[in-house]
């Protein structure tokens, strides 16, 4: 009889797709082994209607706590989350095993009539219900309106067409994952819209003695990724970035080096900054990058 491993999941469409993904990468690694995914309702899950835009705490472990609750206890193995969804510090007993091959982490615009973000006519409806998009969006579109929009990925698409939106930001990762690339009308460079810390990351969770669970996580394991990862969520760290921070950043590894692009909003203006720096000083570039704009808004 094979010994069956527990993945703990969120049950939207695309926390579903995220773990059979991961579900699917160790039954390849470990054919003599049976994975199973558990579906685990969350705070968040309950709560869709809550006004989170006056709330001045971090949303992430609305996500997390109910999923991380159970690792503890012992009825799952390991568990799938989003990265940005994950806080800093994870409850005693708790680590991240593997940080996965990461997704494309650019937000996009979809949009009803097919035009790109440049091409909305003044006046046109754009949803988001992130301040970080919202306050991009102003920076280079400030005559276009932005209308408040919830729910999971198909709920929004269906709200674009059936409500009075003209287009919708979203996260390309979230998409892409659960087959509906096909209607990204606009994949947004970083100029346009800088995507939030870890976005297309995945945070695979498990007990921090539980070694058989952390040697087979090694073989999904990125440690580019990490690297890149920690310096982004590093920058989220010193801006207190919660879920509605205005603020957002990008790493990427060149050579020896760590390109890292970030921006933050402070009194409705958005400071944008980029360090290039070697690898070795880790989540010191973050701190870098954090200076320089802060040195901006400063004057």
């Amino acid at each position: 009889m094979k010994k069956k491993i527990v993945i703990g999941s969120r049950g939207s469409i695309l926390a579903l797709a995220q773990s059979k993904m991961i579900k699917g990468r160790l039954e390849e690694q470990f054919p003599e082994l049976e994975f199973e995914i558990k579906v685990i309702v969350t705070s968040g899950d309950k709560d869709l209607v809550s006004n989170w835009d006056n709330s001045d705490k971090s949303l992430k472990s609305f996500f997390t706590k109910e999923i991380e609750f159970e690792l503890l206890e012992g009825t799952i193995d390991l568990a799938v989350h989003s990265m940005k969804d994950m806080p800093i510090v994870s409850p005693i007993g708790l680590i991240c095993g593997a940080t996965p091959d990461r997704e494309d982490n650019r937000d996009v615009l979809v949009s009803k009539n097919g035009e790109i973000l440049m091409e909305l006519p003044k006046g046109a409806i754009v949803g988001t219900s992130s301040l970080r998009r919202t306050m991009g969006i102003k920076t280079v579109r400030p005559d276009l309106v932005i209308k408040q929009l919830r729910g999971n990925i198909h709920t929004r698409l269906r709200k674009l067409e059936e409500e009075q939106y003209d287009a919708i930001l979203l996260a390309a990762a979230g998409l892409k994952r659960v087959g509906l690339g096909d209607r990204i009308t606009e994949e947004l460079n970083y100029d346009l819209m800088m995507p939030a810390p870890a976005q297309g990351a995945l945070h695979i969770q498990c007990r921090e003695n539980d070694d058989f669970i952390k040697n087979i996580l090694q073989s999904i394991h990125n440690p580019e990724i990490e690297e890149i990862v920690n310096i982004e969520r590093e920058f989220s760290k010193i801006f207190d970035g919660g879920c509605h921070t205005p603020m957002g950043c990008t790493g990427e590894r060149i050579g020896d080096k760590i390109s890292l692009k970030g921006v933050y909003c402070h009194n409705d203006i958005m400071y944008k900054a980029e360090v290039l720096e070697n690898r070795s000083l880790g989540k010191k570039i973050a701190h870098k990058l954090a200076l320089e704009i802060k040195e901006k808004i400063n004057g």
